[in-house]
């Protein structure tokens, strides 16, 4: 763990930095000048051709919808890798629901209100039904050049409406709390069982990756009292996931997932390091 950046000059991160990963930062390098050496290293790949480093960019912040209730639906989580796509199947909220809303959002709050609001779009023509059986699939799509695109459709009959999201609304807390209220019957929601789904995915993905570096990370690693204690809290937390998993429990798969996470990118530190 390299601390970069001005702030983590000050001993309240360094303390909470170790805390959350267990381990104490490395400080070997000035916090400001890498900064710099990292922002010439990014220019030359980006202008020389025959460059051999591979830079993935990131999303700073998860992007989503709201859904009823004025919550925030992630479709693509903070720090995952560009380009990137997400969907996910949502449904109606009220009997004879024609029409659904679309509020796309940045941000890391539960609470629509509290993030960001990047645009919004109506899907018409939807089928007079009971709630809940109208379903609309939702596509996040983020291009190499960090241009999001956000598609809704009716899976019934292929109507959809999209959106290019090219700036940020500027609206308060406050405004796009009022919009929350005035659009919550044109809302859609989480389909059944379609977040547990989700979830158990992402976390699959994660498993897998962590399976695959665990021969080299534990060769790396195992030699020092840390390294065992690490391949040992390592281990725990990819049995806890599976747990998790196998019970069909969304609150302790999230939870699980977190760490499993902090787990895979210690481990693509630890190998990245060693390669370089």
């Amino acid at each position: 763990v390299i601390l970069v950046g001005g702030m983590t000059r000050m001993p309240r991160v360094q303390s909470a930095v170790a805390e959350f990963f267990g381990l104490e930062p490395c400080k070997g390098v000035h916090p400001d000048e890498v900064v710099a050496l990292g922002a010439a290293i990014q220019g030359a790949a980006l202008t020389d051709e025959k460059s051999d480093i591979l830079l993935l960019d990131v999303t700073p912040h998860s992007l989503g919808i709201m859904i009823v209730g004025g919550y925030f639906h992630k479709l693509i989580e903070q720090n995952t890798t560009v380009p990137t796509s997400e969907q996910h199947v949502f449904t109606t909220v009220k009997d004879n629901q024609t029409s659904v809303k679309i509020l796309v959002l940045q941000g890391e709050s539960d609470r629509a209100e509290e993030n960001e609001l990047l645009g919004e779009f109506v899907l018409t023509g939807l089928r007079r039904a009971p709630r809940g059986e109208v379903e609309i699939e939702v596509m996040f799509h983020i291009s190499a050049d960090g241009i999001v695109s956000v598609k809704a459709r009716d899976l019934e009959t292929g109507l959809e409406q999209s959106i290019t999201v090219t700036a940020t609304s500027g609206l308060t807390e406050d405004e796009i709390k009022k919009m929350v209220d005035a659009n919550k019957d044109y809302m859609v929601e989480v389909r059944s069982g379609q977040e547990f789904d989700k979830a158990r995915h992402m976390a699959e993905k994660a498993l897998e990756e962590i399976e695959s570096l665990f021969p080299q990370v534990t060769d790396i690693i195992a030699g020092s009292d840390f390294g065992q204690d690490a391949v040992k809290k390592a281990r725990a937390v990819v049995d806890r996931t599976r747990t998790s998993i196998a019970a069909k429990d969304l609150t302790t798969l999230t939870e699980a997932t977190e760490a499993l996470n902090r787990t895979l990118n210690m481990f693509r530190g630890v190998v990245s390091k060693t390669r370089g």
